[in-house]
């Protein structure tokens, strides 16, 4: 005969104790633990495959994008995740909880991202309001939820939008600056010129960032940028570049038809830069040095002055040498990380002495062009004591040097013209030879 399920203490019935039912932690994937929206992900994991195969697909709208989307492929372990909801989660596991993640869509990822954090398993959101349809008790259910949207702070569009990087849009003040001609009218002007690039600048480089996501990822500091890391919602960017785009067309029409015209063939180059260029070999340096150029070029159609072939062929030299002691910088940084060849960029470690052997001769042929113009008869109507101008060679080699050493000895993280404005003795160099062009004239 079964024996009931009591035992008897002092002549009163009490029941046995059970064991208590296992908690199970419930977390949201998008909204909750990813910081990020997955779709958009999907697409930016490698957009020109996804367009192909939406081209090709014959079954045009969103249904079909959606469905293709689900096939991407996901680097999960370097997803942008909430760190308190991981830890959250881990705690949970300690204790023996169960865990599941809800996912709406694209269940196959989000099965991918559950078994790669060691969950048990995905839900559907309609699964939470039918309990017989639940691996789980729902009583014993315990749910992180979708938050509300969080906005960027200032500081995170700040960092987004590389405003520090701005400082490359003051070479739009060169041609007023070495043709003389500073006046109200040309600051006005140039002032124009150097929002229209900054707002067209930021928004390609939005633009880049998404493009370049999974590599940033996996980059050492890079990894930190505001997209990369979660802290800029996807969609808030894709909403940013049209509008930047839009205000500098609005300061590019205040200027002239021309200047609009420079400023659409640089927003093309860099359009076609992040999407190919910046993935052949030499391609991207020269392109670089080309988009350097052309702000110099718009300075001097913003303005309304002639352009001189020694400047152009003197910037030329200049940038193409920097551009050269980037790549060497970030490949030797790679190097000493102990990571691998790029995958975004046609380089190898191993030709880091070939980089910077090329990046030293630019430099070279950038003084030795300037030597020449301090020697011809075009130096005579614009300064009055032009020898003078002679005194800036010594301390060009000095600046190229020093640019060349700091990236040799692994201490310059930055792009190299950045690297000038935050580096001591790059500034006083620079403020020497401004001093000397002033004494000059």
């Amino acid at each position: 005969m079964e024996q009931p399920a009591w035992h008897y203490d002092s002549g009163v019935p009490t029941p046995s104790a059970t064991p208590a039912a296992a908690r199970t932690l419930v977390i949201d994937l998008e909204g909750a633990l990813l910081r990020s929206e997955l779709l958009l992900e999907a697409l930016f994991s490698s957009p020109g495959r996804m367009l192909a195969r939406f081209g090709a697909g014959g079954r045009p709208g969103m249904a079909a994008l959606t469905g293709i989307l689900a096939q991407a492929e996901l680097d999960y372990a370097h997803l942008p995740y909430d760190a308190d909801v991981l830890n959250q989660a881990l705690a949970a596991r300690a204790r023996g909880e169960t865990i599941y993640l809800v996912a709406g869509r694209f269940a196959h990822h989000a099965a991918g991202i559950a078994a790669h954090l060691g969950f048990d398993g995905v839900v559907a959101p309609a699964d939470l309001a039918a309990a017989d349809r639940l691996p789980f008790d729902r009583a014993s259910m315990e749910r992180i939820e979708t938050r509300g949207s969080s906005r960027a702070s200032l500081k995170t569009w700040a960092q987004a939008l590389r405003v520090y990087q701005y400082a490359k849009n003051t070479l739009v003040f060169v041609p007023a600056i070495t043709a003389h001609q500073m006046n109200l009218a040309t600051l006005g002007y140039a002032l124009l010129a150097f929002l229209a690039f900054s707002a067209c600048a930021s928004g390609a480089y939005l633009m880049n960032d998404l493009l370049d996501l999974a590599a940033d990822r996996q980059h050492p500091t890079k990894r930190h940028r505001a997209l990369a890391a979660g802290r800029l919602p996807m969609s808030s960017a894709l909403l940013a570049i049209p509008a930047l785009w839009l205000l500098a067309v609005a300061a590019s029409l205040c200027i002239s038809p021309l200047f609009l015209g420079v400023l659409g063939g640089y927003l093309a180059t860099t359009i076609a830069y992040s999407l190919a260029l910046k993935r052949k070999m030499l391609v991207d340096v020269v392109t670089l040095a080309g988009l350097y150029t052309l702000r110099i070029i718009a300075g001097a159609v913003g303005v309304g002055v002639v352009l001189s072939e020694w400047l152009l062929i003197f910037s030329l030299f200049v940038f193409t040498s920097l551009a050269l002691i980037k790549r060497f910088s970030e490949l030797s940084m790679r190097e000493s990380a102990g990571l691998a060849d790029p995958s975004n960029r046609d380089y190898r470690i191993t030709e880091l002495h070939i980089i910077g052997a090329m990046a030293a001769a630019s430099a070279m042929n950038a003084v030795t062009v300037f030597s020449l113009y301090v020697s011809s008869s075009a130096v005579t109507p614009l300064y009055s004591r032009p020898w003078m101008l002679w005194l800036l060679n010594p301390l060009l080699l000095y600046w190229f040097g020093r640019a060349l050493m700091m990236a040799h000895r692994r201490e310059m993280p930055d792009d190299p013209i950045l690297y000038t404005f935050r580096d001591g003795a790059s500034r006083a160099t620079v403020a020497a030879m401004i001093c000397i062009m002033l004494a000059a004239i």
